[in-house]
């Protein structure tokens, strides 16, 4: 992954080209910003990133001076100019030449356009890595199989359990209700941070979270049915990668909901967990959904199915999930109707910490997903034959 810095004498400035480096998920999250200074230039031992931002002010010559010296410091460095000037004089062209930039944006600058750049330079012999390998996306093979609660105390368990930080976001359609198995009330949502995708960068990000007392964070979902109807679903890869610059894990819940517009999001996650039950409509749906995630171009390992409500008679419906879909089963959930029921009515998540069968497979699950382990859980019943973690298939 790149790593970015910005050259700014304008906050206002200087916080959009943030924002856009975000967006484009290919820099790493900590964006280095310096305010433009000719006569307090970096000394010799700071750390230059492979890109350099110069936000050109009226006068550009003290960044050209700055872009010169940090040419000095190393002299592989991206120069990139950020000029309202479209298209540049001369002069100025010779000046920005002199100094070592490589690159002129117009401003305002787009993340499109950065996201070009940054792919070219990337080309070029160096490594961007992947941003979003800290997505992990939650589907379910059809309504009605648990995916938010699956979604919901698989993040609690990340937070409390393997100590990440996680954040949930409810891309679930048509409405979203994650918040309200954690008695949240977001005061903003989706729709807020698609409206204001020219200043989402990680400071602003983090004003639209809601937070639980597990320390799991979430963006809330669409509050109406027709919301998504006027949400474009391509932006959806710009919150994700804003998302991960500033959390360790980030899951997205999209409900039982399926189309090509999901793309950016399906096709970038570092794994999909696609929520089944041991029955024949579920299995009929599954079977679909994975011919139709192939067709989108997902690579299929990374797909992984998650068993939810397992009971003891399972067995053979288990076995004829692998069969009919030639994977074997990622995790086994039990079926705990009582507990599960009473969280989800309380908007409280599942996290006793002893005797609970459930709960262990969660703190488990969220383990294998983090590679993060506590020690051994208490002792299970057959359950633990059928919870398995296998390896790529």
């Amino acid at each position: 992954m790149l790593t970015a810095a910005i050259v700014s004498g304008d906050p206002a400035s200087a916080a959009q080209l943030l924002a856009g480096l975000e967006q484009t998920g290919l820099v790493n999250p900590f964006i280095k910003q310096w305010t433009i200074s000719a006569d307090k230039l970096p000394d010799a031992g700071e750390v230059v990133a492979d890109i350099v931002l110069l936000d050109l002010g009226r006068d550009p010559e003290p960044f050209f001076i700055f872009g010169t010296h940090l040419r000095r410091l190393r002299p592989s460095v991206r120069l990139i100019a950020c000029s309202a000037t479209n298209p540049p004089n001369p002069q100025m062209l010779l000046d920005a030449m002199r100094s070592g930039v490589q690159d002129f944006v117009a401003k305002p600058v787009t993340p499109a356009g950065l996201k070009d750049i940054l792919a070219r330079f990337s080309e070029q012999g160096h490594s961007t890595g992947r941003a979003t390998d800290k997505l992990i996306a939650v589907m379910g093979s059809k309504g009605g199989v648990g995916t938010t609660t699956v979604a919901v105390n698989l993040g609690v368990q990340l937070c409390a359990h393997t100590n990440k930080r996680a954040v949930l976001l409810d891309f679930a359609r048509p409405l979203g209700n994650a918040h309200l198995l954690l008695d949240l009330h977001p005061r903003f949502g989706i729709r807020d941070a698609i409206d204001n995708l020219d200043r989402l960068d990680s400071h602003f990000f983090a004003g639209l979270l809601e937070r639980h007392k597990s320390k799991l964070e979430i963006l809330g979902g669409a509050m109406q049915p027709e919301e998504w109807q006027t949400i474009p679903t391509e932006p959806l890869g710009r919150v994700v990668n804003v998302a991960q610059s500033g959390f360790d894990v980030v899951l997205a819940d999209l409900g039982s909901h399926f189309a090509s517009d999901l793309s950016p999001v399906l096709t970038t996650a570092r794994m999909i967990l696609i929520v089944v039950e041991a029955n024949v409509p579920s299995l009929w749906t599954l079977q679909r959904r994975l011919l139709a995630l192939t067709g989108l171009g997902v690579d299929p390992d990374r797909v992984r199915l998650v068993v939810n409500r397992w009971h003891k008679g399972d067995e053979e419906p288990l076995k004829s999930i692998e069969k009919e879909t030639k994977r074997s089963v990622f995790a086994c959930l039990p079926n705990d109707f009582r507990k599960a029921s009473a969280a989800m009515n309380l908007g409280t998540p599942l996290m006793e910490n002893h005797n609970n069968m459930l709960t262990d497979q969660y703190r488990q699950l969220a383990e294998q997903l983090t590679g993060v382990s506590r020690g051994p859980a208490g002792k299970r019943g057959g359950l633990g034959n059928f919870f398995t973690f296998p390896g790529k298939r």
